[in-house]
Formats: structure tokens, sequence, C-alpha cells
């Protein structure tokens, strides 16, 4: 019976490019986890957007001196490209800037002040008389009071990961060097408080299977500190409007962190009307039998396994009242497997310093799936991971292209040349034991990389895959088929069916992985008429805001591969092989590395 799985992507800001860590961090850990839940025959929504509120947009615009949205829209833009180049294979990537989004926003704050989560209090805020406004918190620096860091936002230490009570950082500044004052400023606040008991029972109960990285902070965290209330409004004039009166004439906006998690939802609705299934989001949003997977990086933890539990929780029945008019709860999060960060050459990525791989970049020198191999063989899983060009050409070229892209490419040439462009034709009840037993070893890959894909641990599964590649090589070592198709071409046609079987179910087992090398490989097999995958492309969608873009993608129609070992058919026309992946020469190491640091 299949399930349906919802896999939620963290939300980048629209203030800079996606780079290598961004891509490994979550987005490509996401994708793999939906293309291999699609192969299984699993109903799989898999949604993100821009983030386009916040102060880390607000700030770009200001530093460029153009206007906000425009900021976003072309930030939002290149993402669309990134995505799209690398097959990050979005149901729906959008934008919180949507009409859609700010009435979903607008109905889960709604049913949390009606079920007396929420409150009005003032407080203390950094006002500058030079701006004559209150400053939102990434434009106020100073000196953690908690840990000495000295580039600590006002809410918020990047240095020990606390959140801040403003009034309390050290020798605080504003970005622009003005001297700015405290003053009393008046929000709405989320009393997080009271739903701690139900968040801290939440977190109890997925104890046994979530990462000790994501279980143990977050428990950690709130027995610590506890969940306290936190301001969800600011004085901003660019986000979601409080749906009070009075709030957006006073110049509120909905604070940035309450909003953006409320995409993951927002974004199923969007993507039901896109499709003209207005009803389907509730499949994974009012069944408590879908699986929720929200893929983050390691400073998002908190927000995701406590904070948007107690959102959800708080709204209750309530949102559901509001938005459809009829009683039902939201589903939780089945898991939060968060990621740690991607370094760069033995240093923490850096946009400002151009210390980093970007996505669009990479493109125009090197094939996406090569990319993605070493994005995944790489993967900050449970520790932070280096990206270090020596080891992408080395891993690139050893395992990628000699254990893998060499295996395919000769034995299907060498059919290709010796049984007139077919599959050889072989009666399958006389395979061999040697080759029963490959296939054996294949067909049970099936169970052992599939486990692995369930408890998302993707690094570990595509070495189980690399390994069974290197169990063909080996059979062909021991069987010599260039040898014996001179004088045992029967023997010799057993030996290359068994490996082309291997290979094309090899094929299914790397294709949430190395989706665009999979499906060229299934051409080269003969399967022209039942696709992979489906495809992506990019749509304009208007509403109230105005038009905004979005990635799609279109399920494959008819007959699809499933996640299943081969079932080759001897006999069948194959296409002319090419290799796979290119080899990459050493001396792109000095060149990459003499990118670094330079001007972007």
């Amino acid at each position: 019976m299949s399930e349906y799985i919802l896999v939620a992507i963290a939300w980048p800001y629209a203030n800079a490019d996606i780079h290598v860590g961004n891509i490994t961090g979550s987005h490509l850990p996401g994708d793999i986890i939906a293309r291999y839940h699609r192969l299984k025959g699993n109903q799989v929504l898999m949604v993100s957007g821009t983030d386009s509120h916040g102060t880390p947009v607000t700030l770009k615009a200001d530093q460029l001196g153009r206007p906000v949205e425009e900021v976003y829209k072309y930030y939002h833009d290149r993402f669309l490209r990134t995505f799209l180049g690398y097959g990050i294979s979005y149901d729906l990537f959008t934008t919180t800037h949507t009409e859609n989004h700010f009435k979903v926003t607008q109905a889960i704050f709604l049913a949390l002040k009606e079920n007396n989560y929420l409150y009005t209090g003032t407080s203390l805020q950094w006002y500058s008389p030079k701006a004559g406004r209150f400053l939102p918190d990434r434009y106020v620096e100073g000196t953690c009071y908690l840990c000495g860091y000295t580039a600590a936002r006002s809410d918020q230490c990047d240095g020990c990961g606390s959140v801040l009570e403003p009034e309390k950082l050290i020798n605080p500044h504003s970005r622009d060097g003005s001297p700015l004052e405290l003053r009393e400023t008046e929000h709405f606040y989320l009393d997080l408080s009271k739903l701690e008991p139900e968040v801290k029972e939440f977190l109890q109960q997925r104890q046994s299977y979530w990462r000790d990285t994501v279980i143990g902070e977050s428990l950690r965290k709130i027995e610590k500190e506890g969940l306290k209330p936190r301001p969800i409004t600011r004085d901003l004039d660019w986000g979601v409007p409080v749906p009070v009166e009075g709030w957006t004439e006073a110049g509120k906006c909905i604070y940035v962190w309450f909003e953006a998690v409320i995409g993951y939802l927002s974004a199923a609705i969007e993507w039901s009307r896109l499709t003209g299934q207005p009803e389907a989001w509730r499949n994974w949003w009012v069944n408590p039998h879908a699986k929720q997977f929200y893929f983050i990086g390691k400073d998002n933890i908190f927000f995701h396994a406590a904070w948007w539990p107690a959102q959800l929780m708080g709204a209750g029945t309530q949102f559901m009242h509001i938005f459809t008019g009829e009683d039902s709860l939201l589903t939780l999060p089945y898991d939060v497997p968060a990621n740690q960060f991607m370094n760069l050459e033995g240093q923490k990525i850096s946009g400002s310093r151009n210390w980093a791989v970007w996505g669009l970049d990479a493109l125009t020198r090197y094939d996406p799936d090569a990319v993605r191999y070493y994005l995944t063989a790489n993967m900050p899983e449970y520790r932070d991971s280096d990206w270090d060009w020596e080891d992408f050409v080395a891993r690139n070229n050893n395992e990628l292209v000699a254990t893998w892209g060499n295996l395919v490419h000769r034995v299907l040439l060498f059919a290709y040349k010796h049984w007139e462009g077919r599959v050889p034709d072989v009666d399958i009840a006389t395979l061999r034991p040697q080759d029963r037993e490959l296939l054996r070893a294949i067909e049970n890959g099936f169970d052992v990389v599939g486990w692995e894909l369930e408890a998302v641990r993707v690094r570990s599964a595509l070495s189980e895959i690399m390994k069974l590649a290197g169990d063909v090589n080996v059979y062909l070592d021991a069987n010599a088929p260039w040898f014996a198709v001179k004088n045992d071409k029967e023997n010799a046609a057993k030996t290359i069916y068994t490996a082309l079987r291997a290979i094309d179910s090899l094929k299914v087992l790397f294709a949430p992985f190395l989706p665009f090398s999979s499906e060229k490989l299934h051409r080269f097999l003969g399967y022209q008429d039942v696709p992979m995958f489906g495809d992506q492309y990019i749509e304009e969608v208007n509403d109230a805001l105005g038009t905004h873009r979005v990635v799609r993608y279109r399920p494959p129609s008819g007959q699809v591969v499933s996640w299943r070992p081969s079932e080759l058919p001897p006999n069948q026309p194959m296409n002319p092989p090419t290799p796979l992946f290119k080899k990459l020469d050493e001396s792109i190491v000095a060149e990459e590395r003499s990118r670094l640091g330079g001007a972007s």
C-alpha cells in the first residue's frame, strides 16, 4: 500500500546565490528521498520556495540600493535555474510573497489567537533616530552577553546558537554605525510556554528514530531553557500583514521566523490549486498516516523540531475551521533529518569573501551528476564535512568514472558490437550458478539500499550501491567475456547478459542519486517508451500580489520504472552507448582553488 510522503525543504533567503553547502545541506538529500519514494510508488509531494521576507532580504536591497521586491525576484529566478540544472525535482518551488501564503499564514495566526496562545505585550527594541524607525534584528549587532561572540545579532547569536534578549546585547550598534536608543514597542507574542509539555512529549515519541544531533539538541534546549514566549510580529513594512485592525497601519508585519515555516503548508495548498486538485493537499496535511520529512541545516533544528510543531499544535482544529470550515488537526512532522554544515577547503563557506562553490557557476564546468555524486558521498549527515577540490577530482575519477562509468561503457559497447546492437538472446533458465549468485546479490541490494533510504541515511545508501558496482566488476574479471567471445560465445553471452541485467538494476538503485546519467543509461538499454522520471519546468503564476514564477515537476505518464530488480528482456534492441561521465584533469584543482576568495 502506497504512503503519502511530504518532502519539505528549507526555504533559502533571497539575498545570495545557492552554494554547494546549501545543496548538500537540504535540497539534494530531500530530492534523493523524494525520487526514491516515487520509484517505490508512494505519493510524494516535495515543496519549498524562496524566503522572500525577513531582514536578510531587506539588508541586501539596502546594500544594492534597489527595491526589495526586485532583489527577491532576482535571486528567486536564479534559484529556479539552479534547481532545474541539478535536477532537484520540486513538485512546487514557490515563494513566500504570494497571496496564497499570506492567507494561510494569517489563518494560522488567527487560529493561535482564538486558541489563546497569542497575547500582546511591549518590549524594548533598538530604535534608530537617524532612520526614524525600529531596526530589525539583523540591522543591529553587538557582543553576545552569554558567550562573548562579537558579531551577534540582537535576537540571536550565531556563536553559541542562543536566542537573545535585544536589550542585553553588549556594545550594540547599527550596521551603518549610527547611534541607537532603546524604546518600547508593542508586538504579538506566541506563548510557547503553554505548549511546552506537548512539544516535549512529541519529541520523546520520536526519540527512537530521529538523529541524535536533532533530538538531543532539541530536548536539551527545552530542559535547559524551556520554551519561552516569542514575539511573532516586527516593525517592518515588507512581509505578511498582521490580520488585526490597526497593526498594518502601525507598520507591523508578521515575523519571518514564524511565517516562513508555514510555507510548507501554503506551498502544498498552492500546488493543489495549480494542479486542479484543490483538496489534494489534505492527503499530506490532514492525514495522520502521512509522513512528513523536513530537510534543513543544523542552524534551523530548533525552529523545525520544536517551534514549528508548537505552532501546529497551537493552531489545533481552529486553522482548518477558519480555512475550510471543518474541524481537523494538521499533521505533525514525522522526521527532521537535519544535516550538519559543509565547509570548503578547511574553512567555513562565506559568500561575502567569495569562499564558496556557487551552484550555477559550477554547472558551467561540471556535469550535474558529478557534483551530485560528490555532494552525496561527502554529505554532512552526522558531522561537518569539507569540499576539497583534490578530493572532488579523485572521487570523480576513481569512483564515479572508474567503478561505475567504465563498467557501464565497456559492457554496453561490447554487447552492442558483438550481438548486433541487441541484448544477448540467452535462455534465462540456463544461467550458471555464478550468474544467479550475482543477480541475487543485486536483488538483495534493493532491500539493503531501501532500508538505508527509509532511515534517510543517504550517504551509506550510495556506498552500498557502489559496492555492488564493484561486485559486477569482480564478476566480469572472473568470467572474462572479452576473451571467451572468440571461442565460447554462448558462455560469453551469458556473462554479458548477466552483467547487463545487473547494470539495469544498478541504474534504478543509482537513479535517485544520479538522475541524468541513469536516464541516459535507461535509453542506451533500449527503454524508449518507459521514462524513468518526469520533467521539470518553470511556470508563471498570477495573483493579487502580481506575478511569481515557480518550478513544477510533471510526473511521467503510462508505464514507469519502479524500485525493483531488472527483468531485462533477452534480444531487446539497444542504442549506441556513449560514456556516462567525464574524467577530470588534475589541473582543475589549482584552477578552482585560484578562484576562491577573489571577486565573485
